[in-house]
């Protein structure tokens, strides 16, 4: 139970880490790019955690034969997902993206509870589906109207539980440190090739201008947060994890109103009741 709770306070920190990741974003985007800002950050990140490995002698882990082929799915999973993220928000709006990309808690409980083995108490998927439901108003736009950019993001959410689930088995094997250092090694070329291929290079003056909010998500969320989430992954269930993900827009909406001045809608206010109910149901004791 201990370890369960380390788990739920983790996605707490998660939570809010992440909920800074669209605010922070927003202003090194509309100076050097979407995907240009992606790739950037994930060398501020990579750079960061081989000093973590070097620091405490684990860069030979990253060759152990054991965790090879769950390092290279977690990555190729991972990869695609931010692809497939990317790709969709130019054939469709943020606001359907973000709804699309929440339903990767639907499959998480398709693949791991129906039809899987990792079955959560009533009480938990009660919560669950609480935290899903408040998640979903909040986020929902006014108009969802099915296209390209949608099956993208859909498919998105769909890979989303297979890469948890490969870096949950990557755990058992190689550190968390390891498991983003090499999936962030494959993915920057992949990445910087994309964005050469879909947005103009920045110049110089854009990227010193974009380089402390750069610097900003490569550490929090990049760095900090994804260690988080690897050691969430190692003590809860992945269905649990992606219910508590409800807690990103709202985290997202107090940061909103503290930061740009943004007021919450009605809708919003509404989508965060059940948020607080689920998530008191899914970390309480049966």
């Amino acid at each position: 139970m201990r370890q369960e709770r380390e788990g739920e306070l983790l996605m707490v920190l998660i939570s809010i880490l992440e909920s800074l990741f669209p605010i922070i974003a927003l202003f090194s985007i509309v100076l050097v790019g979407a995907l240009f800002s992606y790739a950037l950050v994930l060398v501020i990140a990579t750079i960061i955690l081989i000093f973590l490995l070097i620091y405490k002698k684990e860069h030979l882990s990253l060759f152990n034969p054991e965790a090879q082929k769950d390092l290279l799915l977690t990555s190729l999973f991972i990869t695609t997902l931010f692809l497939l993220l990317f790709l969709s928000l130019r054939y469709t709006t943020a606001g359907n993206v973000a709804v699309l990309v929440f339903l990767q808690l639907l499959f998480s409980y398709l693949y791991f509870n129906l039809f899987g083995s990792e079955k959560m108490r009533a009480l938990h998927l009660t919560g669950a589906a609480f935290m899903g439901i408040g998640a979903l108003v909040m986020l929902m736009p006014d108009e969802l109207q099915f296209n390209l950019g949608d099956a993208l993001a859909l498919s998105a959410a769909a890979i989303a539980p297979i890469a948890n689930l490969y870096q949950k088995r990557a755990r058992k094997y190689v550190s968390t440190v390891t498991i983003l250092t090499y999936r962030n090694i494959l993915a920057i070329p992949v990445v910087f090739a994309a964005a050469y291929i879909f947005e103009p290079v920045p110049a110089s003056d854009a990227l010193i201008k974009a380089s402390p909010y750069l610097l900003a998500n490569g550490l929090l969320v990049y760095v900090l947060a994804k260690i988080f989430w690897v050691e969430a992954l190692h003590r809860i269930s992945i269905t649990k994890m992606s219910a508590m993900l409800a807690l990103i827009p709202l985290f997202t909406l107090i940061f909103a109103k503290l930061f740009l001045d943004e007021t919450p809608g009605v809708q919003q206010m509404i989508g965060i009741i059940p948020i607080l109910i689920g998530g008191y149901l899914i970390t309480k004791n049966e």
